[in-house]
């Protein structure tokens, strides 16, 4: 079924009768994780004027917490709006809105302002419990068009998609899928009753929410159908902007050999069935070959992203991105064995992808899938490797004397093995006991700050290095032992670097400053959500979170001078991150050269790769950039990618990026 024929087979859902929400009562929605019920939405009717909210969700070791109020006027338009809470790495909530006398005002920790209004544009909130989406869904329901204009900035569509029947505890209840566009990067589907009330939703297999009263059957037949709705959309941008060819010759281009770390001036090359076919100057060709000029640009093997956490959307920013290949360290299988098989056979446009298992020990601060036993550990590493993992992350529950027997059993399996440092163990332990690599650059520094002492499941692991990083010496005989020990062993480090910097440094009503070279180009909403700090950190203590982050950046150039492997991973919002992981990096010292190496050959050596990718070599898979300008001089110019080749496919990131609501960084390339 096509998308147009969705749409118009459900255009009628809105007039759905539903049970009435009356007044002084409460609609309560449950939000799952993989462990179990994880938390509550309520939203409770006061009058037909007020609305009260809340939220309490707590998953691995964070608590998110809303409480918010609203109040109408006759005509359903927002006269005020308050939330308090708390986010869930500690920073605290207190929005408000008020319009009045034609004024609307808002404040938050993220931004404030001020705007002339008639009230007919909706105040769409940084922090809202249920409620406020709820009026929005209302309100779009009841305009012609099905859309509304927001404030600050922007505007909202409602599709409705499909309306099914369920019967719960209290009675039956139809519901409907919209797919809500002009919020993010794609639209958001979701479920909502006859009223315009959140129902259900999957998000990406790592949260289940549905309706007190209903089942978890309920939400795996909505989550097939919701499923299939995004698929549909993503499947008709596949369509329209993939771009096949026989043969594509690129002409006169500055060609990143990343093998022999040199730079091949006015080279062409030539691809054939998404293969590189030839690399030389002056390829003779048919006349009537597709061309692209490549005079004044830089041609380089595609970027690698080494700790992804992949939904079928993240594909379209990545490629747009030129992030074509992608290591996933930590999804659902169901998830990531389908994003899988529409990224391979170009259903959905996204980038390759390599499975890496994920487990912890069941604990009260354990994340994802958690195992009771050692053998449970040991069936689940079974159960990865025969399934086509490449590796075993571990998480911060693990119990220390585990780690040992499970490397040894991962690496009887072919696994490699990685992960989290668990707590009461120091990374110098883990790599003793048989870790290959580690997620994150501050477990090195919680090796000394936080010992076999500290519980490290706990936000401490973020604290410690915003308060305490600073005042480590990396040049002290004892850092130097352990960064020999990681180099000895050629011990893998994925820094995350930017992520870190991102949840240390962000600060009320400013821009996260690891995204300030794209913010002009970021859709309006999106970019709210890049404003305000994540952590707690009271201003006797800026300088010292400054200084931490410093430290990272200093700790991952002493890492590669040392000799010990660094791998590029965002852990945070897909492509963007990337960029401005690899510019650290560059800032730091490390040679530009050298970070393309990391983001590309080093890569898919690690993963086992190298013999088809990571490299503009004759013989290997089609996957490369075409960048308007030189990262040899300036890592920035990743972002003005006019190109991306990947396999039979050529796309082009101006087209992807105005499908996602980004403002282009370059023209792209003319055939």
């Amino acid at each position: 079924m096509n998308w147009s024929l969705l749409r118009f087979l459900f255009a009628f859902s809105s007039m759905v009768s539903a049970v009435v929400f009356a007044n002084n009562t409460s609609i309560t929605n449950l939000v799952y994780s993989e462990k179990g019920l994880a938390g509550k939405q309520i939203m409770t009717k006061v009058s037909d004027t007020q609305y009260h909210g809340s939220l309490d969700l707590r998953w691995n070791n964070r608590i998110f917490k809303i409480d918010e109020k609203i109040k109408l006027n006759g005509k359903g338009q927002i006269l005020t709006f308050e939330s308090t809470g708390l986010s869930p790495f500690g920073a605290a909530i207190a929005e408000s809105f008020k319009w009045q006398d034609g004024i609307a005002r808002w404040e938050s920790n993220k931004e404030d302002g001020r705007l002339k209004s008639s009230g007919e544009r909706f105040y769409l909130p940084v922090n809202s419990a249920v409620v406020a989406e709820n009026l929005m869904v209302q309100a779009m329901l009841k305009n012609i068009g099905n859309s509304i204009d927001l404030l600050p900035s922007g505007t909202a569509r409602l599709t409705a998609l499909k309306t099914v029947k369920l019967s719960g505890d209290d009675g039956s209840e139809q519901v409907t899928l919209y797919a809500i566009s002009g919020l993010g990067f794609t639209p958001d589907f979701s479920w909502y009753d006859g009223q315009g009330n959140f129902f259900a939703k999957d998000n990406s297999g790592f949260m289940k929410v549905i309706r007190e009263g209903f089942t978890l059957d309920d939400f795996e037949k909505l989550k097939v159908i919701q499923n299939s709705a995004e698929q549909e959309y993503l499947e008709g941008v596949a369509r329209n902007i993939s771009h096949s060819y026989s043969t594509l010759l690129i002409k006169n281009a500055q060609v990143v050999d990343v093998i022999n770390s040199v730079v091949l001036k006015n080279t062409d090359v030539l691809f054939k069935n998404g293969k590189v076919s030839q690399v030389a100057k002056n390829i003779n060709v048919p006349e009537h070959t597709s061309t692209i000029d490549g005079t004044g640009k830089t041609l380089m093997p595609g970027l690698w992203d080494m700790h992804g956490h992949l939904s079928k959307d993240h594909g379209l920013l990545n490629v747009a991105s030129g992030v074509t290949n992608v290591r996933d360290v930590g999804n659902s299988h169901d998830n990531i064995m389908e994003i899988e098989r529409l990224f391979n056979t170009n259903q959905v446009i996204g980038n390759r992808v390599f499975r890496a298992g994920f487990f912890d020990q069941m604990s009260e601060f354990s994340a994802g899938l958690s195992v009771k036993s050692l053998a449970e550990a040991h069936e689940k590493i079974d159960w990865f490797a025969d399934n086509g993992y490449i590796q075993i992350k571990l998480y911060s529950s693990i119990d220390p004397t585990w780690v040992e027997p499970i490397a040894k059993h991962a690496h009887r399996r072919g696994l490699r093995l990685s992960g989290h440092i668990p707590a009461f163990m120091t990374a110098e332990q883990a790599v003793n006991a048989g870790y290959d690599e580690i997620q994150h650059i501050n477990m090195l520094f919680l090796n000394f700050l936080a010992g076999t002492e500290v519980d490290t499941r706990q936000q401490l692991r973020f604290t410690l290095i915003g308060e305490k990083a600073g005042d480590v010496d990396i040049d002290s005989k004892e850092f130097n032992d352990l960064i020999q020990l990681l180099a000895d062993n050629q011990i893998v480090i994925d820094p995350t670097l930017s992520t870190f910097r991102s949840l240390l440094l962000k600060e009320r009503k400013k821009i996260d400053s690891e995204f300030l070279a794209v913010a002009e180009h970021l859709p309006p909403n999106v970019l709210r959500q890049l404003k305000g700090a994540e952590m707690h950190v009271t201003d006797d203590l800026k300088d010292n979170y400054q200084a931490g982050a410093d430290a990272l950046s200093a700790l991952v150039k002493k890492l590669y001078d040392k000799g010990v492997p660094i791998v590029p991973g965002t852990d945070n919002i897909a492509g963007f991150t990337l960029h401005r992981e690899l510019e650290l990096y560059a800032d730091a010292g490390i040679p530009e050269m050298e970070v393309l190496k990391i983001a590309s050959i080093n890569s898919a050596k690690l993963v086992g790769a190298a013999h088809y990718l990571g490299s503009i070599t004759e013989g290997k898979s089609a996957d490369v950039l075409l960048i308007d300008g030189d990262p040899l001089k300036d890592m920035s110019v990743l972002r003005k990618i006019s190109l991306v080749i990947k396999d039979e496919y050529f796309y082009k990131p101006e087209e992807l990026y105005q499908i996602l609501g980004v403002k282009p960084f370059t023209p792209s390339s003319h055939l």
